[in-house]
């Protein structure tokens, strides 16, 4: 069967289309972000699979730079210390692989970014519950109806598609989107 480069191409845009309505929380999202770096809080980003790739990059375009020279950002993505992960997985479960990492890292008014398509990863579920329950703010980059994680972080970045490379897709935007709010607002000495 050959390649359907308009249907994909179509339901892209689609998804990329559904960040307009996201405008005032990914506003919100950035202020939270700016407050906690402001404050000397560090970010921690995590997911699974492709998400957890795009916890690096985030991560990678803070502590480094995105478009603008700027001292680096603390941020942490809680998916690259193999060691941890594998320790963590083995001796307490895979659910406890970001929130032990979370628990040994973060202080409370810091930030989690939670990246879940189906927004019901129990390894994230059970981070953010963490997060809650220690006033750790949370920032979720879901898709479909968001799961379980919609009603739990402070923040719900929603994706309303089922497939999952196209939620994927949105989320970097947003990603990208929260670094350039984040650069323009530290560099204008944001809060």
């Amino acid at each position: 069967m050959p390649l359907d480069i308009d249907a994909i191409l179509t339901a892209h845009d689609r998804a990329i289309a559904s960040i307009r309505r996201l405008a005032p929380q990914i506003h919100e999202a950035a202020e939270r972000m700016l407050r906690v770096l402001g404050h000397g809080g560090q970010i921690y980003i995590c997911g699974n699979g492709g998400s957890a790739a795009d916890a690096q990059h985030f991560a990678a375009e803070l502590a480094g730079r995105f478009e603008r020279e700027r001292r680096g950002l603390p941020a942490i993505a809680l998916t690259t210390d193999t060691s941890a992960l594998t320790s963590i997985g083995n001796d307490y479960g895979f659910e406890h692989i970001f929130r032990r990492q979370l628990e040994a890292l973060a202080t409370p008014g810091e930030l989690l970014v939670a990246i879940s398509t189906s927004g019901n990863s129990a390894n994230i579920v059970e981070t953010v519950r963490f997060a809650r329950e220690h006033n750790i703010q949370t920032v979720g980059l879901l898709g479909r109806d968001g799961g379980k994680l919609a009603t739990m972080v402070d923040v719900p970045l929603t994706i309303p598609l089922d497939n999952t490379a196209r939620v994927q897709e949105a989320h970097i935007v947003i990603l990208h989107m929260l670094c350039e709010a984040v650069e323009s607002g530290h560099e204008a000495g944001g809060s």
